[in-house]
């Protein structure tokens, strides 16, 4: 009879992945980065974070942004499933810097951000115009 290596898939595996290597040149997740770290003037959300002084440190709009943007372009459009993809899938860790935002921080942007969103979608349009 054959034998073959015993597997222990009991244990964890732990592997060193350098996220930034996972943003490929030439696709959307890249151009995506690209054009939201390096093109947008995001100082129009920050208006509504008033935690200067007081509070705790906000999720940087630009990471919000790109995981949301990512995320219903392959049709995953609820919180929840946003806040699972930051914690499992590659790419969406590399766009987030491996923050992990709770469901609730991603619905309270979506729903509360919608008139800074659409002066940025205006201003994307305008860069990939160019």
């Amino acid at each position: 009879m054959a034998r073959y290596k015993y597997v222990d898939k009991s244990q964890g595996l732990f592997l060193t992945v350098d996220l930034q290597n996972q943003l490929i040149p030439g696709t959307f997740e890249y151009t995506l980065n690209e054009l939201i770290d390096k093109k947008l003037d995001l100082s129009i959300f920050d208006r509504r974070y008033k935690n200067d002084e007081t509070g705790a440190s906000a999720i940087e709009p630009r990471v919000l942004l790109k995981i949301i943007i990512y995320c219903y372009s392959l049709g995953i459009i609820t919180s929840r499933k946003i806040a699972r993809m930051c914690e499992t899938h590659m790419i969406v860790k590399a766009l987030a810097d491996d923050i992990e935002p709770h469901c609730t921080t991603i619905s309270n942007f979506v729903s509360t951000m919608s008139e800074e969103v659409e002066v940025l979608f205006t201003e994307i349009l305008m860069v990939c115009q160019e």
